[in-house]
């Protein structure tokens, strides 16, 4: 059941809005002719209307007699949360893209990026002139963080309001669609940030509307959406037409489901496996594949587990004990959740395994946390070193190239592209971009403002975090986040980006790295001296790898197999602005000692 307003073309448009309990709802269009039309109720709270109005109609809702209020499936909000929406003709858009047939997820290594802040121009169209630079990186897809319409003009998209419209100041669903188009003639996939846990506090008139929200449970950010109760087919229906609003009107690839583990469903079929077959039928009957990826930090393997055998059936999810568990042996970070990592072996256990804490006890929960997902292949795992939460949500909201030093960062990079997972850069990292990436927010309450900025200094008591966090509401916190893009051209930048480019054309040329499976893989960790051993095999091709963490050189006690091996890649060479080459072009089984500098790695090629 689609709800919203449906341009059926000459200038007829269906509206339709899910309001269960309520005795009266009437249509009232603004522009370009005011009129007041009542709907009418047909099954299950859903209320009807074919109308004769063109596209771009201004339009709102008023419930039993009230306040006139906006669209909740409102496909574009020109102004702003709290203003009418607006119809879209979505038929009238001439896309260029009927040869693109999407990417295998394997073939996945993801680009985050913030629209606001990628740019100085902060809109859909100022991405558009990078594609070639992210392409030549040796990027295959862009992840958008949310771009659903939220209050004001800077946030970083998870305050939204209206799932079903897109930003207003980003350039609103012209602009989006030109990106998407742009992205798949550049040979680019588009993976889109969708939040389906809650919704943002300014603008939020869904509640008016019908029992979108339950108190039977709670979030961080209030009241938990209503997907097992009374009426929660309506709910239900509304985010997974959300979903193929997104994949099929704006041509999307794959959706990243913002923190699921805050979606409680106890009823027998999960809203998630409800939406993934909703989603397998799309890609179906359209003839490409669409994935869903969640966001979840409960390392339960049911998430991307088969439908038949006993799992939701999404595509891939995000293993943050991957990230936290390399952050940790390059910072020795230990506040927060980071008390629970800042081993090697635990870093080595993450690339074999996934999951660091498979049904093991965590000190910092207090309890035994995840489950085994060894039965899974690496494809169905997000890996990162860095995202916009673990560095947005610092107080600082520092970058890992403020933390580790430059011979830190070539690690972190090959520890995330030589692991067997997805790759997920966080933009600017591939450069070392310096500039934080802050929390912000444009909200118009101020009470709600203040609220906001007493949050985040209480968010912050876990980290022991000490001074002043920067004021979310500043424009100059917005400002301060912007990319500068420039650096890349030149120095150290230019040399790290570089560096990038040469990790992901090993990743594509070499079989050991393409097949992203754990057959063939063995990872070895030791604490004592801050070592990695990484070995991976596929296609006659073996690769075998030494990661030194430590601040001090090391002695690699390990050999890689029999055979001669011969060096494709050491981090420690001029070239990368190292310390100095130690270790030997060639090495065997019984050779010379292995010594590597300080934060440094060398890779390993058999060649006979």
């Amino acid at each position: 059941m689609r709800v919203g307003a449906a341009y059926l073309g000459s200038d007829r448009c269906e509206f339709t809005v899910w309001a269960p309990d309520k005795q009266s709802v009437s249509l009232e269009i603004l522009a370009p002719e005011p009129q007041t039309i009542p709907l009418t109720k047909g099954d299950r709270g859903y209320w009807r209307a074919v109308v004769t109005t063109p596209p771009d109609t201004r339009y709102g809702y008023r419930i039993d007699g009230g306040e006139l209020r906006p669209d909740p499936a409102s496909h574009f909000q020109p102004e702003d949360v709290h203003g009418s929406s607006a119809v879209v003709d979505h038929s009238a858009y001439r896309w260029g893209d009927r040869d693109w047939q999407g990417l295998p997820l394997a073939d996945y290594v993801i680009y985050e990026l913030h629209v606001g802040t990628f740019s100085s121009e902060g809109t859909f169209e100022a991405i558009v002139p990078r594609l070639a630079d992210l392409k030549a990186l040796g990027m295959t897809a862009i992840e958008l963080m949310p771009v659903a319409q939220f209050p004001g003009d800077r946030n970083w998209g998870y305050d939204g309001v209206y799932p079903y419209a897109v930003q207003t100041s980003y350039g609103g669903p012209e602009g989006l669609k030109k990106l998407v188009d742009a992205c798949h003639q550049a040979g680019l996939a588009v993976v889109l940030d969708v939040v389906y846990n809650h919704f943002g506090p300014e603008g939020n008139y869904t509640a008016e509307f019908g029992p979108y929200f339950t108190e039977q449970y709670r979030t961080p950010w209030g009241s938990a959406i209503n997907f097992d109760h009374a009426h929660s087919d309506g709910v239900r229906n509304f985010f997974i037409q959300n979903a193929l609003h997104w994949l099929r009107d704006y041509h999307i690839d794959a959706l990243r489901l913002d923190a699921i583990h805050a979606i409680y469903d106890f009823g027998a079929k999960h809203f998630l496996q409800e939406l993934a077959e909703a989603t397998a039928l799309l890609s179906q009957a359209e003839g490409r594949p669409r994935y869903l990826i969640a966001e979840s930090d409960l390392n339960d393997v049911r998430v991307i587990r088969p439908r038949d055998l006993g799992g939701y059936g999404l595509d891939a999810q995000w293993s943050d004990d991957f990230h936290h568990a390399l952050r940790t042996v390059l910072t020795d970070e230990k506040t927060g959740y980071y008390a629970d990592f800042g081993r090697c072996e635990q870093l080595a256990t993450a690339m074999e395994e996934s999951f660091v804490y498979s049904w093991r006890y965590s000190p910092f929960r207090q309890r035994y946390h995840g489950s085994d997902a060894r039965d899974r292949p690496p494809v169905q795992f997000v890996v990162s070193s860095r995202n916009h939460d673990q560095i947005g949500n610092r107080m600082l909201g520092e970058r890992l190239s403020v933390l580790t030093s430059f011979d830190g960062l070539k690690l972190a990079a090959a520890t995330v592209l030589l692991s067997p997972y997805i790759p997920l850069l966080f933009m600017g990292e591939e450069y070392g971009e310096e500039a934080p990436f802050l929390y912000f927010i444009s909200h118009t309450d101020a009470d709600l403002v203040e609220a906001v900025r007493q949050g985040r200094r209480e968010e912050f008591a876990d980290f022991h975090a000490e001074g002043e966090a920067p004021d979310p509401f500043s424009r100059e916190t917005f400002e301060r986040s912007t990319l500068n893009w420039e650096l890349r051209q030149s120095g150290k930048h230019q040399v790290l980006l570089s560096f990038y480019q040469a990790l992901l054309a090993l990743r594509r040329s070499r079989p050991a790295l393409r097949t992203l499976t754990r057959q063939n893989l063995q990872a070895i960790g030791h604490d004592d001296s801050k070592l990695l051993i990484l070995q991976r095999s596929a296609a006659e091709n073996h690769l075998w790898a030494a990661f030194n963490y430590s601040l001090q050189p090391q002695t690699v006690g390990d050999r890689p197999p029999q055979g001669t091996w011969e060096k494709i890649l050491d981090s420690a060479e001029p070239q990368w602005q190292g310390a100095g080459a130690t270790a030997p072009e060639k090495l065997t089984p019984a050779g010379e000692t292995l010594t590597l500098p300080a934060q440094s790695l060398v890779l390993y090629e058999r060649r006979f």
